[in-house]
């Protein structure tokens, strides 16, 4: 069985899976969510780069799946389930937050519109 990458490739790629992925995707996404969405704006971007993120999550899972199957060393999979456990698990866990964000964003817009005609 040939390694996909050294310890020393597999940290790196975690390093830096994490802290792009990480930290200025999240970070960028939570932003994004954190501003746009109490005021009802941007919503299918919003909505889009969360279950982007979740894909994403997702495939980096399933790739540790495969190097799990395959036989691959421990340090190749734990990127991997890392990466995209943690992914899934805060953008995945944050959707039905943000969805019901922009609902009351909805709720607010329309009571708004209802009290200016009436």
């Amino acid at each position: 069985m040939i390694e996909w990458f050294t310890p020393q490739e597999a940290n790196m790629f975690g390093a830096l899976a994490g802290g792009v992925l990480g930290g200025v995707g999240g970070g960028g996404t939570g932003a994004l969510i954190g501003v746009c969405a109490p005021r009802g704006r941007l919503k299918r971007l919003v909505i889009g780069l969360q279950i982007g993120w979740v894909v994403c999550g997702l495939a980096c899972l399933g790739a540790g799946l495969v190097a799990l199957i395959v036989g691959q060393p421990a340090h190749v999979i734990q990127p991997f389930v890392l990466v995209g456990g943690i992914l899934t698990a805060v953008m995945g866990g944050l959707l039905p937050v943000t969805l019901k964000t922009y609902r009351q964003a909805e709720m607010r817009r329309l009571a708004v519109e209802e009290l200016r005609r009436g």
